[in-house]
């Protein structure tokens, strides 16, 4: 056991990126608790309007979608620290912002609006920026793991996160959220400037005469001629516009199907990233570059799941069964990214996750309205289990495409254990 637990947090061993997770874990579980207090109050301001909510989130990634790849030609060529520093700070500026408006009770629903839209841009900037600083962080030996303890990291925020937020909206109303939201904002800030940029992994930069050359397109044109890269993409390009709108989709069932409170609606997440969690320490120990297979595999597991959390009846059912929709949901886009990450030369690493970015957040804007008008038509349910269906359709695409680019087939095993696996030709 504790050989096993040596593996799964060997990154933290680095100062580095020990800082770094300190940060993002102190950050990103005020961030939960504000995207808790703010559908909560979107909800309050618009009347339980669904469609509201999926505006919302529709302006948070709407920047992503315009901006991100212009982020990652700027991680390409410039100081990624710096541009961190940048982002976090643009952030907690508008973080406070927001909180003013809030607690003096002067805030309406555009303002709502035009927060969310503005935290986008500062996510655009951050978003494909930080997820190639991953690699300067720890060198390409530790990548694996740190990226797994990065998504764990993430999960355990949206674990804490809901959970405390559920209990401060219950006591203080959702004004002291926010302002707990904007003041963690600023721990990102500090271990960024702590950091010893003498022990960061740079020796993989393009040299500074090549900077300049660090096109948008070339990152477009590397990736379209990598079909390894292509898949995960385009199978999370479906996925993350059609299954990953929890944070819209749940607050909807929780406040219009099962008619809860807000400490209700935060056990809904709690139970999702409970499962995102044990998802993420699962692929902690991954030491190579998972398969195709393990892919579509956690896709369709994910799928499958996330259509039964749309078609349970009762409550307690929705909670039990956001479990292992949580677990598959991380290990999914565990697998994907690291299968990106991993594949990819070190020269192009910021174009290429700024385009897994776009893919997997920038979808939103086209997917979030849609799903919030089906939720308010047909009821949240309805908007769930239809994009756990789309979802499997995509996975066995996917699957058949694979199959036939590679000539394998599927086989089953029933004995000792039934076991499906694939046989090339």
């Amino acid at each position: 056991m504790r050989a096993k637990l040596s593996t799964t947090f060997q990154s933290l061993k680095v100062r580095n990126y020990r800082l770094f997770t300190i940060g993002q874990l102190t950050k990103l579980i005020g961030v939960w608790m504000m995207f808790i207090a703010q559908d909560w109050l979107v909800l309050e301001l618009s009347n339980d309007s669904a469609t509201a909510l999926g505006v919302v989130t529709a302006l948070q990634f709407t920047p992503v979608l315009l901006l991100t790849l212009i982020s990652g030609r700027l991680a390409d060529r410039y100081d990624k620290r710096l541009l961190l520093v940048i982002a976090n700070a643009t952030w907690s500026v508008l973080a406070l912002g927001m909180s003013v408006l809030v607690v003096t009770g002067a805030v309406r629903l555009w303002h709502v609006f035009a927060f969310a839209g503005l935290l986008g841009f500062a996510n655009a900037l951050e978003t494909p920026v930080r997820q190639a600083f991953v690699s300067e962080l720890v060198g390409g030996a530790l990548l694996p793991n740190a990226l797994s303890l990065s998504s764990a990291t993430f999960n355990t925020a949206r674990i804490a996160g809901p959970a405390l937020a559920g209990v401060a909206i219950a006591a203080f109303d959702v004004g002291p959220v926010f302002m707990i939201s904007a003041v963690s904002s600023l721990a990102p800030l500090f271990g960024l400037f702590m950091m010893r940029a003498a022990e960061l992994h740079r020796a993989e930069l393009l040299p500074i005469d090549q900077r300049d050359a660090a096109r948008v397109v070339d990152g477009l044109r590397y990736v379209a001629h990598r079909p390894d890269l292509l898949l995960p993409m385009a199978l999370m390009s479906v996925i993350g516009m059609v299954l990953f709108n929890f944070q819209l989709t749940l607050a909807a069932l929780a406040k219009t199907v099962f008619n809860t409170s807000a400490a209700s609606f935060g056990l809904f997440t709690t139970a999702l990233a409970t499962g995102a969690l044990v998802g993420a320490l699962a692929s902690g120990g991954r030491r190579s570059r998972p398969s195709v297979y393990v892919v579509i595999g956690s896709a369709f597991a994910f799928a499958t799941f996330g259509t039964l959390v749309g078609l349970a009846p009762t409550y307690w059912l929705v909670v039990a069964v956001l479990v292992p929709t949580g677990f598959f949901m991380i290990f999914f886009a565990q697998a994907s990214n690291q299968r990106v990450q991993l594949g990819v030369d070190a020269a192009y690493r910021g174009r290429v996750m700024s385009l897994w970015v776009l893919v997997f957040l920038g979808t939103n804007p086209v997917g979030a309205p849609l799903i919030g008008w089906v939720a308010e038509t047909y009821g949240a349910g309805v908007s769930i289990w239809l994009g756990g269906l789309i979802s499997m359709v995509t996975a066995a695409v996917a699957l058949a495409w694979q199959l036939r680019r590679s000539g394998g087939r599927l086989r089953l095993r029933l004995r000792p254990l039934p076991k499906v696996y694939v046989i090339h030709a």
